[in-house]
């Protein structure tokens, strides 16, 4: 909608009140322009032409020439206001344990399934963040760098499995390969999320000396142990040709104690998962803990439009001058 900088200019434009009055009692009172002993000469051509019809035009167009001009005095202006919202994300780096104890069956339908899927719903869940993932077992490495893409990072997800690397747990390699994802983050905030279900028995690097190195980096661990309060779990066994020959119980072994060491030292948080929903209750924690910085800017814009009233203005003055003068010339 148009609104006015100065609304009281507006009645200016009444001046076109007394300036029609004046014409009107011009046009009325008449009186010969020139004066002739007969009009006999003139009978033939009483026919109306178009300069007939045309004769009050350029009066009209004074007028409304002067009420434009009053309006681009009075400046009219769009008014758009709002707001912009400004995103500081959280880089996150998911690193998943996918050695071969991920397939125990004490979750549905396993760990490594459970796991993935509860990812998947966090990653959904976060706006504005760059997520990466990194997977572990006897070695580590990157699934997927830091990224907003999520459609891609939810496809490399999807991707993971056990058995893709030697089998083993190496919470220590894993963790440093989350911590340089983050290195050179400049994020207001940089997370590592570490799920595991074992004790770090593989790996050059000590889970504890590595939390060090992250906290020194100002990096938050979450850490998450997963597997049932049993001593064992169901295990997927197969027989010599590789079919599916029911289930094994294994031992349940979880170091909750380097897994708490680890979260204490970073100021994170450690959780123990025991089945599914408990897995997906954990991430919607971190979600909530974990919440992105979003500055929010009022801003209210005008576009002044007198521009164009004062032109078109001016365009009226410039016809009327010329059909005044050019077509509907007049002997003085």
């Amino acid at each position: 909608m148009i609104s006015f900088a100065n609304p009281e200019l507006l009645w200016l434009s009444a001046v076109v009140l007394p300036m029609a009055a004046w014409y009107v009692r011009r046009v009325l009172k008449g009186g010969a322009a020139v004066h002739v002993s007969t009009v006999d000469t003139f009978v033939a051509a009483r026919r109306r032409t178009l300069r007939y019809y045309l004769r009050h035009v350029p009066f009209v167009m004074v007028c409304a020439a002067v009420v434009l001009m009053t309006v681009a005095l009075a400046r009219p202006q769009t008014t758009e206001s709002g707001q912009s919202s400004t995103t500081r994300g959280i880089d996150i780096v998911l690193a998943i344990d996918i050695s071969g104890s991920m397939l125990a069956r004490d979750f549905t339908p396993d760990r490594i399934a459970a796991a993935k899927a509860v990812a998947a719903n966090f990653i959904n869940d976060r706006q504005g963040d760059r997520i990466g993932l990194v997977i572990f077992a006897a070695e580590s490495f990157t699934q997927s760098p830091l990224t907003t893409d999520k459609a891609t990072l939810l496809n490399l997800l999807s991707q993971v499995r056990t058995g893709i690397v030697e089998d083993g747990t190496a919470i220590g390699n894993g963790l440093a390969t989350s911590i340089n994802r983050l290195r050179e983050s400049e994020a207001v905030s940089k997370v590592i999320i570490l799920l595991t279900d074992g004790v770090n028995n593989r790996g050059q690097i000590a889970p504890v000396t590595t939390a060090e190195i992250a906290r020194s980096l100002g990096i938050k661990v979450y850490t998450v142990g997963v597997g049932t309060n049993n001593p064992s779990a169901p295990y997927p066994a197969v027989d010599p040709w590789g079919n599916y020959a029911g289930t094994v119980n294994v031992p349940v072994e979880i170091d909750d104690q380097v897994l708490t060491d680890i979260a204490y030292a970073t100021g994170g948080q450690y959780f123990r998962a025991i089945d599914s929903e408990s897995l997906q209750e954990i991430y919607d924690r971190i979600n909530e803990m974990e919440t992105s910085v979003v500055e929010t800017n009022e801003f209210t814009r005008h576009n002044e439009l007198y521009g164009r009233f004062a032109l078109w203005a001016l365009a009226l003055l410039v016809a009327e001058f010329l059909l005044r003068t050019l077509y509907l010339r007049q002997i003085p």
